[in-house]
């Protein structure tokens, strides 16, 4: 039966006469939120069953492992396929070995449960499987597999070389498929590139990453290599300064940063140790590299430039002036080239086709600063979402043009996507991708139903969370450091979080946004504008916005991830009001994470994964710009955290059965 399992794991089925087979043609619950889904059991699997002739007879079997110092882990799976009439559940408690293991299993029509034993050991593993009082039915088996555990023939790499070469994968989105697992161990199978030292534990000595297409900054995580001897990342498109950091490698040997763009100058204790010889650096190729520190050739310059300040100042200031009505210019240039696109590449809509579409403006889906969103459908099928600008919106007409002429020029997978526009005499409307799943705020208030029956909540898993929150990061990833110039979104909050029919989650809502034009520039506003609760607090008082706001908004929407409460927590009779940090950071501070977290996870979550994304979401709300991290160092934190680790090694081994009363073994 294995072309049905995703792991290629062989089901046998086996027949007992002492049993009596049951089979089922329907359909199998294998939703996200079952048993099935977790550990992949194909629906042609759990389809049949055997169960003993009746309720006061148990099913029994055993079997003589072939080692018995081994421990092991059995995995029994369990589905109701009969239609019970009489209103009662089957219900059986499962033993091993004299209560070695024991637990009670209650079963629903077609939902599977699996029971994974805690580890046992004997000469002789013995299973009994036994109705209780309250049921009146007879046990039921549909498989089972063991495992055993397996002792590692290696300890594992150190630690903090793991979390930093992790860190390197994904800051410079590496993708090799033998970046997997365990950066050294096994030996045979250590990662592409990389050499280990195998002491006691393995420890990263050697990083070849050239011709590897990396870009950015050389990334600080290299300095947690602590006995890293051998550095190569040449023929990259690296930019930026060289850290100091690398000279505080105690044991690097050699360094090769050529063939990249990097700029400033090379750090004196660099070149220190190139000079001593403990270092062989190269770095040809860097034509905007200084070779000393600090760059003689550009003070220099400054020397030159001193006594002619006076007499230049009038020029530089033309030339600024000059500068500046270019990029104006530019900018003029690139939106009415993007309001050309909308209307030749994008069909225009006239606003009858966009009142046919909507069925009349039939079904509101939302409603924002513009106006509200309608329900459409393209003459093509396509599902889409329709925004029209209200004569009463607070927000205007230019606002509404920026967000189409913005969307025009960017494109990212974790934005939304604009399909076209409508500006006919009083009519204005925006048309977008289809979002099925609303927003993220409507899930963790727990307003969003599911579909199509609309009568119970889905409440989000917490590493469908820490996706969402991978999601939205990398789409603010790409507005701030992947447009050229950066854009700002300045509304980051979880309404602007859309989630499409797989919950993927798309950042919307840029009528608000900002494109700036440096990496470092800011914008003075002298009234900041956003959503209360996630304004960056800076911004507020100050008016300067920067990258960095975003950056707190985003923080926010973590907490509200974990937490599942509004920004702004009103009290029943809606008197007082308070924060969400002024609610969350003291119970924080006292180690009581378990009291913040969303009640309605239950307890299923990692809780070092739910630690570190609070430690990001703690970073980003930093009161001062200059605090929080950038964007792309979140999403990397992120991604580390949401990547589940395996906390041992399992051999996985056929079941032989030595009895005349055994299970379906499938």
């Amino acid at each position: 039966m294995h072309p049905f399992d995703v792991y290629d794991r062989i089901w046998q089925a086996k027949n007992y006469n002492f049993w009596f087979i049951l089979n089922t043609t329907s359909a199998i619950d294998l939703s996200e939120n079952n048993d099935a889904y977790k550990y992949k059991i194909s629906g042609e699997v759990l389809r049949t069953a055997q169960r003993s002739m009746n309720a006061s007879s148990p099913m029994h079997f055993e079997w003589t492992p072939s080692i018995s110092t081994k421990k092991w882990i059995v995995y029994f799976y369990f589905v109701e396929i009969e239609r019970l009439t009489d209103g009662l559940q089957r219900e059986f408690t499962i033993s091993i070995n004299d209560n070695q293991f024991k637990k009670t299993v209650s079963l629903e029509y077609l939902k599977p449960v699996v029971v994974i034993s805690t580890p046992v050991t004997g000469s002789l593993i013995s299973f009994s499987i036994e109705s209780t009082n309250n049921s009146g039915h007879p046990p039921i088996l549909n498989a089972v597999e063991s495992y055993t555990i397996g002792d590692l023939p290696n300890v594992p790499t150190a630690q903090d070389d793991v979390k930093a070469i992790n860190q390197i994968k994904a800051m410079y989105c590496i993708k090799r498929g033998s970046w997997q697992g365990d950066p050294c161990v096994p030996s045979n199978f250590t990662w592409e590139g990389l050499n280990c030292s195998y002491g006691n534990p393995p420890k990263i000595i050697s990083l070849k990453l050239s011709s590897s297409n990396l870009m950015g900054n050389i990334v600080s995580s290299l300095s947690h290599l602590s006995r890293l001897e051998y550095l190569d990342l040449s023929n990259n498109q690296l930019t930026g300064a060289i850290p100091e950091i690398l000279a505080k490698l105690p044991h690097l040997r050699f360094l090769n940063l050529s063939g990249n763009n990097l700029t400033g100058s090379v750090p004196k204790a660099l070149n220190k140790r190139a000079m001593d010889k403990t270092l062989n650096m190269s770095l040809t190729g860097n034509v905007a590299l200084c070779l000393a520190d600090p760059c003689l050739q550009r003070k220099k310059k400054r020397d030159i430039l001193i006594p002619l300040v006076a007499s230049v100042s009038s020029f530089f200031v033309i030339l600024f002036g000059a500068l500046a009505l270019v990029w104006l210019s530019k900018w003029r240039r690139i939106a009415e080239h993007s309001k050309r696109t909308l209307r030749l590449k994008n069909r225009p809509f006239k606003y009858g086709e966009v009142s046919r579409i909507t069925g009349n403006f039939g079904r509101v889906i939302g409603e924002g600063g513009f106006g509200k969103v309608y329900l459409g459908t393209l003459d093509s099928g396509t599902v889409v979402a329709v925004k029209m600008l209200s004569e009463s919106s607070k927000q205007g007409y230019k606002e509404f043009q920026a967000e189409a002429q913005l969307l025009m020029i960017v494109h990212h997978g974790n934005l939304v996507s604009l399909l076209g526009y409508c500006d006919d005499s009083k009519h204005v409307a925006l048309i977008y991708e289809y979002m099925a799943n609303g927003n993220l705020r409507q899930h963790l208030s727990g307003v969003f139903k599911m579909q199509p029956t609309g009568d119970h909540l889905k409440v989000l898993t917490w590493s469908k969370r820490l996706q969402i929150a991978v999601d939205a990061a990398q789409g603010l990833d790409y507005l701030h450091n992947g447009c050229k110039p950066p854009i700002i979104h300045r509304d980051m909050k979880t309404t602007n979080i859309l989630l499409n029919e797989n919950f993927q989650a798309k950042i919307a809502d840029f009528g608000l946004s900002r494109a700036f034009a440096t990496e470092n520039d800011s914008y003075v506003s002298t009234c900041p504008t956003g959503t209360p609760g996630y304004l960056d607090p800076e911004f507020q008082s100050s008016g300067h916005l920067n990258k960095k706001s975003d950056v707190y908004g985003f923080g926010i929407i973590l907490f509200e991830l974990i937490t599942s409460r509004p920004v702004i927590m009103r009290s029943q009779d809606g008197s007082t009001s308070m924060h969400i940090l002024e609610w969350l950071i003291p119970i924080v501070e006292r180690g009581d994470l378990q009291s913040v977290m969303d009640p309605r996870l239950q307890g299923e979550f990692d809780i070092n994964s739910a630690w570190k994304a609070m430690e990001i979401a703690m970073s980003c709300t930093r009161p001062t710009a200059i605090q929080r991290p950038d964007i792309n160092h979140v999403l990397a934190e992120l991604k580390e955290s949401s990547v589940s680790k395996s906390s041992g090694s399992f051999e996985m081994t056929s079941l032989e059965l030595h009895s005349d009363n055994a299970p379906v073994a499938r």
